[in-house]
């Protein structure tokens, strides 16, 4: 299982806004260029985002995207569920020519303690903490290559 593209270009997006200055806002076409997405999946993205209250947007040459609170108040969960929905990896009942039940299946049973466990690590990880962990990574990469 892995996380679709939607919901990994959606995370570097909200990265990207979250690094900028506060009260800054940052034009798609910026993320898009910094973060090597394409600009017009981007901007479904972001909008899907601002639909889910996330993100605020201003139009205009100098408009552009800004967290609509605080990156300590948004989970990576927040995200990842606005653009794909709740998180459900087992899916049972969309398996055909399944009979178990729900009561008689272990394998449903250990699927959904995966999901709860994979929930639980994405609500454990504020947008904040993931800008601190790209932070230090960048911080790492530049000192490894001397700069």
């Amino acid at each position: 299982m892995k996380l679709s593209t939607r919901s990994r270009y959606g995370l570097r997006a909200m990265m990207d806004i979250a690094l900028a200055r506060e009260g800054t806002l940052v034009m798609a076409k910026d993320i898009a260029e910094r973060r090597q997405l394409p600009v017009a999946y981007l901007e479904q993205l972001l909008g899907q985002l601002k639909r889910g209250g996330l993100i605020s947007s201003m139009r205009g040459s100098r408009g552009g995207y800004a967290l609509a609170r605080p990156a300590e108040a948004i989970t990576l969960a927040a995200v990842v569920e606005i653009l794909e929905g709740p998180l459900d990896i087992s899916r049972c009942h969309e398996v055909p020519f399944c009979g178990a039940s729900a009561q008689g299946c272990a394998l449903r049973d250990i699927l959904e303690d995966v999901n709860d466990a994979i929930l639980r690590t994405l609500e454990g990880v504020t947008l904040a903490d993931f800008v601190q962990r790209q932070r230090a990574k960048e911080l790492l990469a530049d000192d490894a290559s001397g700069a």
